[in-house]
């Protein structure tokens, strides 16, 4: 007789495994250096944070660190814009999408699509340091991974599931998907059908020798049409660093950032003399200057009618966020404290 496993002892079984890969493609660590690490993230990455800039101090490689630190959010089943627990496409199958940079090397790697692996910015690094490729798509991503030992897991939590199963069931009162009594629906339910998740993960950090390292890593679009891919895995649109200058990346309608390449823009900003925030800002105008020529993207008052999002840190040790319309928050380590900042906006509403 076949033995089966429960389902709560086999998730912690393959989360220990999953983790355990983290390890593989990291670089040892060396003596800290006399600097003062920052580590910045979008508003969903605080513990993140806080675990890069201890491994930091510890002598981790910022990349190795800032992977670390999003590995936490992947893993966690209640966040609903990445990795395990995360939005599913159309059809009801998580597909999720990573890249990193490093500054020392200059080196990136990504995935897109890859199904069935709970931390794919780890693979990400794997991509970078373990083939001659920069992207990896789809079943060849999860194939590679395969083959450096990451462990499969179904990504669809039962929370999840159920999400998608009412979004399914109440897109179109005319199909034959039948939706329970409404004493039936979660209260959580409505939040994300109300709201279409956008969310993302990204961190970037500055370690104590002044090497930088960055991180985005995905779930994509709630709902999405099957291969999608956004910004995240993009280099260049969903993060770009350069060690000599600083780091960037980014979450929200990840389109609009594939079409202005904005991450390597607010970068190039930094390059040119701007500070962090005059960088954020000047690329959000460029954003808002462009996406309004396609009238799918504009509102009637002329604006465009969706949010995006930046955190950069220059080389130096600067930060700072910016996003289109106020709501955006940012986590924030700098060397001594973690907390949650407002991002500026460039509207007010």
């Amino acid at each position: 007789m076949r033995r089966t496993m429960h389902r709560r002892r086999f998730m912690g079984t393959t989360a220990a495994a999953s983790l355990a890969t983290l390890a593989a493609g990291a670089a040892d660590p060396r003596p800290a250096g006399d600097r003062k690490p920052i580590a910045v993230s979008s508003g969903n990455g605080l513990r993140a944070v806080e675990k890069a800039v201890e491994l930091v101090k510890k002598g981790f490689d910022p990349l190795d660190a800032a992977i670390e630190g999003v590995a936490i959010v992947e893993a966690d089943p209640r966040d609903h814009s990445v990795g395990f627990g995360g939005l599913p496409n159309e059809d009801g199958v998580v597909e999720l999408d990573a890249a990193v940079m490093h500054g020392p090397s200059h080196g990136g790697g990504s995935v897109a699509s890859i199904r069935n692996v709970m931390h794919p910015a780890a693979v990400a690094r794997m991509v970078m340091k373990r083939s001659r490729h920069c992207l990896l798509v789809g079943e060849g991503a999860l194939r590679f991974a395969r083959a450096h030992g990451f462990p499969e897991v179904d990504l669809l939590t039962d929370e999840a599931r159920a999400i998608w199963l009412h979004w399914k069931e109440t897109r179109d009162p005319k199909d034959d998907w039948l939706p329970p009594p409404s004493k039936e629906v979660a209260a959580h339910v409505d939040e994300y059908i109300n709201k279409r998740v956008t969310g993302t993960i990204h961190c970037s950090v500055l370690d104590t020798h002044g090497d930088l390292g960055c991180v985005t890593t995905t779930s994509g679009l709630s709902w999405k049409i099957p291969g999608r891919v956004g910004d995240s895995p993009i280099l260049g649109a969903g993060l770009f660093l350069d060690n000599e200058v600083g780091s960037a990346g980014s979450t929200g309608v990840g389109e609009a950032n594939l079409l202005n390449c904005s991450s390597f823009l607010v970068v190039e900003n930094m390059r040119r003399g701007l500070a962090p925030k005059d960088a954020v800002m000047e690329t959000l105008k460029r954003i808002a200057q462009t996406s309004v020529r396609d009238p799918r993207r504009r509102r009637d008052d002329g604006k465009t009618t969706f949010q995006v999002s930046f955190y950069a840190v220059s080389r130096k040790g600067e930060f700072a966020g910016g996003c289109m319309y106020p709501g955006g928050k940012m986590a924030v380590h700098d060397g001594d404290s973690a907390r949650l900042v407002e991002l500026d906006p460039l509207f007010e509403k």
